[in-house]
């Protein structure tokens, strides 16, 4: 189950490292009319991966970001059919990384480079090169914009390939690959604290719908479920038939506890 987007996750303060965080076709962050509607975290050797999908006006993204041991951040972001793509690759470098043999430092190419790729992707390039230097093998991912902006670039260890692959892939199964869009204004996000326990309402819309995803997080506990709009009046009435239930039966035990009261000054008085 992917972690819900209402949780903070420590990479972001100060993690604008250059392009689409708010606004994936512009490039332009915007938070306000962004909404992150999962994520997952990796831990690969010394680095950290955060995918976050997540979504505002234009449509659905992911949001890559990798951590280092030194707590240097880096990311990337890909629309949700380029993450399709991407995936593909992964599969394939993969495979390739596999059938290498040990590393041997008299027959690496100067550039380090064993095996490149690209993805084009509207005004947008990803280079996918699997490289070798002293501390290992890995997969340099770096992402382009053909108008001009910074160029970003994370790297994956080649160990982790697969189980990158596998979390892409758990992610894209529950949100489909369709970058969709907007059809209108999804209601905000709602949050609701109750003792120790904070419950998160997020809005969210995937190839199948729209729908709401009610999290529960307590400490470092957090649960999950996903309901479809199609039956959030259905589900609305069950809960309203619980409350009036529940009330009903407060209003009973409160006056039968009357009646008893009463009962039991009346037979005092009595004696």
């Amino acid at each position: 189950m992917s972690d819900s987007g209402s949780e903070h996750k420590d990479y972001r303060e100060g993690d604008d490292m250059g392009g689409g965080a708010g606004d994936f076709d512009s490039g332009q962050p915007n938070n306000q009319t962004e909404q992150e509607l999962a994520s997952k975290c990796l831990q690969i050797q010394s680095k950290r991966f955060y995918l976050d999908v997540k979504q505002n006006r234009r449509g659905r993204f992911i949001k890559v970001a990798e951590i280092g041991a030194d707590g240097r951040r880096s990311q990337i972001f890909l629309a949700l059919s380029t993450a399709s793509d991407f995936r593909g690759h992964l599969s394939t470098f993969s495979d390739f990384y596999s059938s290498l043999g040990p590393p041997n430092p008299e027959n690496v190419p100067e550039d380090g480079k064993l095996k490149s790729e690209c993805i084009v992707k509207e005004n947008r390039r990803y280079y996918l090169d699997l490289k070798e230097n002293a501390r290992g093998r890995f997969l340099r991912v770096s992402q382009t914009i053909t108008r001009g902006g910074p160029r970003s670039q994370i790297a994956i260890p080649a160990q982790g390939l697969v189980e990158f692959r596998d979390a892409l892939t758990d992610l894209l199964d529950e949100f489909g690959d369709s970058d969709g869009g907007f059809k209108g204004e999804l209601p905000e996000g709602r949050h609701l604290r109750v003792d120790n326990k904070n419950f998160y309402f997020d809005i969210g819309q995937n190839n199948r719908g729209i729908y709401m995803r009610m999290s529960e997080v307590k400490s470092n506990f957090r649960t999950a479920i996903t309901v479809p709009e199609k039956c959030w009046s259905r589900f609305r009435d069950i809960l309203n038939d619980y409350c009036e239930k529940m009330s009903q039966t407060a209003t009973t035990t409160a006056d039968n506890n009357t009646q008893q009261a009463q009962s039991s000054q009346s037979g005092g008085s009595q004696k």
